[in-house]
C-alpha cells in the first residue's frame, strides 16, 4: 500500500481519548465527565441531527436526561474547556507566522427566546432572517485550521437593554452590549496573553474599519491585513495627500498589477491581480494599502496591512487569502460535527454546545494533520475534514446497538412526542 494511503486507526482512538482527557479535569462528577465524552463522539458519528436526543440514542441513554444536565445544570466551565481545546490546538499546530482570522456566522432560529435572537442580517442566509450571530477566532496555519474561540453577540435594543430578557436568558451580570468588531478585539487579545504565537490577524470590512482593533494589533506588534470599503481614505505621497482606495486604484498603471494565488480553492488556485501601494505617514513605518482585482470581472477589494517589519507582497497576499478559512470553518462545523444543530436558548447552553463542538472539529483537525505524510502518493488528495470524519466512524466508533435499545427509544419518542401534540392540541383550544 502506497505511504499515501496508509494510516492508524488504533493511532485515531488514542487521539480521541486525548481529547477527553485535554478536559477530564474540567468536570468534578463522573457522570457529566462520561457525557461529555459521548456528546462528542456523537458530535463525530454519523447521527444526522446532533441534538440531545439522537446523541443520547447513540450513546445507549434510556431518555436525553443526561445529555440535557450536561448543556444545562452539569457543573463545568465552558470558558475552560475552550482554553484546554486552545492549547491542545497550539501543541499540535502552533506556529509563529500563524495567521488569526476572525469574523461572524449566524443561526438561524424560530421565536424570540434564544438568547440573542432577533431579525438580523446574517450571510448564512444571504438576508435578514431570525438568528443569533457567534463572532469567532480561527486558527489557521499550512499543517490545519481550527476554531479556537467564540463570542455570542447581544444585540443592545432587543436585548442589553431589556434586563428582563438578560436575566430569563441567564445572561451573567457583567455581560453588557459589545459590538461584534469589540467581541474580536477580546478574543484576539486573550490569545497571546494565553500563549498562542501568531504573526497576523485578518477579517473582513466590519473588522478592518474598527480603528480600535488596528491599534491594539499594533501596540502587540502582531501584523494585519484587514479589509475595508472603497470608501475609506488612506495616505498617499509620504502622508501628503488623503485619498479614497477606489480613486488610488484607478490611477494604477496596468503594468503595476500582478498575477498572485492567495491559496488554492476547489476548483484550483485563487489566482487575482494585486497591486499594494505604501501609506506610511512615518519614517521606518510598514504600513500599505493592497488591493485585489477580479481577473474576469474586475471587482475590486481593498485591505489595510500593517507590519512590524518589511514584508514582499506575497506574504500579505497569503495572509489575505487566509480569511476564507474561517468561512471553510463554519461550513465544515455546521456540516460535520453540528455547529448549528444545538436546541437551547440560554447563554450557559449556548457556549457549551458550541465549546463541544469546538473540541469536536479539533478532533478531526488533528487527525487529518497528524495523518498526513512529508511523501504522500501525488495521485491522491491530502486527508480532509470530512474524509477523516468518515473514516473514524467506519474504522473507531463504529458499534451496533442491541434491538431492545433501539425498539425502547422508539416506544419513548414516540411517548413524548404524543405528550407534546396532546400539550399543544390544548393551548390551542383554550385560545
Amino acid at each position: 500500500m502506497a505511504v499515501g494511503h496508509s494510516l492508524n486507526p488504533g493511532g485515531w482512538r488514542v487521539i480521541l481519548d486525548e481529547a477527553a482527557a485535554r478536559v477530564a479535569d474540567r468536570f468534578v462528577r463522573a457522570e457529566p465527565r462520561r457525557t461529555a465524552g459521548q456528546f462528542v463522539e456523537g458530535l463525530l458519528s454519523g447521527v444526522e441531527r446532533k441534538t440531545c436526543w439522537s446523541l443520547a440514542e447513540r450513546a445507549g441513554h434510556a431518555d436525553p436526561q443526561a445529555m440535557q444536565r450536561l448543556l444545562r445544570t452539569a457543573a463545568w466551565d465552558a470558558n475552560a474547556v475552550r482554553d484546554d481545546v486552545r492549547s491542545w490546538l497550539i501543541e499540535r499546530l502552533g506556529r509563529p507566522d500563524a495567521v488569526l482570522v476572525t469574523d461572524e456566522t449566524g443561526f438561524l432560529k424560530k421565536g424570540l427566546c434564544s438568547v440573542g435572537v432577533q431579525r438580523q442580517y446574517t450571510g448564512t442566509a444571504g438576508r435578514i432572517e431570525n438568528s443569533q450571530v457567534g463572532v469567532f477566532l480561527a486558527y489557521v496555519t499550512p499543517a490545519g485550521r481550527a476554531l479556537i474561540d467564540r463570542r455570542l453577540y447581544l444585540p443592545e435594543t432587543t436585548w442589553c437593554d431589556q434586563p428582563d430578557r438578560l436575566a430569563a436568558a441567564g445572561i451573567p451580570d457583567d455581560i453588557g452590549f459589545a459590538t461584534k468588531p469589540a467581541l474580536a478585539r477580546q478574543m484576539i487579545a486573550a490569545a497571546p496573553d494565553a500563549g498562542v504565537p501568531a504573526g497576523w490577524v485578518t477579517g473582513d470590512e466590519v473588522y478592518g474599519a474598527d480603528p480600535g482593533l488596528r491599534a491594539d494589533l499594533e501596540h502587540r506588534g502582531i501584523g494585519y491585513v484587514l479589509a475595508v470599503g472603497c470608501d475609506r481614505r488612506v495616505h498617499v505621497n509620504d502622508g501628503r495627500t488623503l485619498v479614497r482606495v477606489d480613486e488610488v486604484a484607478a490611477r494604477i498603471p496596468t503594468a503595476e498589477w500582478q498575477l498572485h494565488s492567495c491559496g488554492p480553492g476547489a476548483k484550483g488556485p485563487r489566482e487575482y491581480l494585486w497591486a499594494w501601494i505604501t501609506t506610511a505617514t512615518q519614517p521606518g513605518e510598514h504600513r500599505w494599502l493592497l488591493i485585489r482585482r477580479n481577473r474576469t470581472t474586475g471587482e475590486l477589494a481593498f485591505y489595510l496591512c500593517w507590519s512590524p517589519r518589511p514584508m514582499p507582497l506575497h506574504t500579505l497576499v497569503t495572509v489575505a487569502g487566509s480569511r476564507w478559512s474561517i468561512e471553510e470553518l463554519f461550513q465544515t462545523g455546521k456540516g460535520q460535527v453540528g455547529l448549528d444543530h444545538y436546541q437551547v436558548r440560554g447563554w450557559t447552553g449556548w457556549h457549551r454546545f458550541i465549546t463541544l463542538a469546538m473540541l469536536a472539529l479539533a478532533v478531526l483537525t488533528i487527525l487529518a494533520a497528524t495523518t498526513q505524510r512529508p511523501h504522500a502518493d501525488p495521485e491522491i488528495i491530502a486527508l480532509t475534514i470530512a474524509e477523516s470524519r468518515r473514516l473514524l466512524n467506519a474504522l473507531v466508533l463504529a458499534a451496533a446497538l442491541p434491538p431492545e435499545h433501539i425498539l425502547h427509544r422508539s416506544i419513548w419518542r414516540r411517548t413524548s412526542q404524543a405528550r407534546a401534540r396532546r400539550s399543544h392540541y390544548q393551548r390551542r383550544q383554550a385560545k
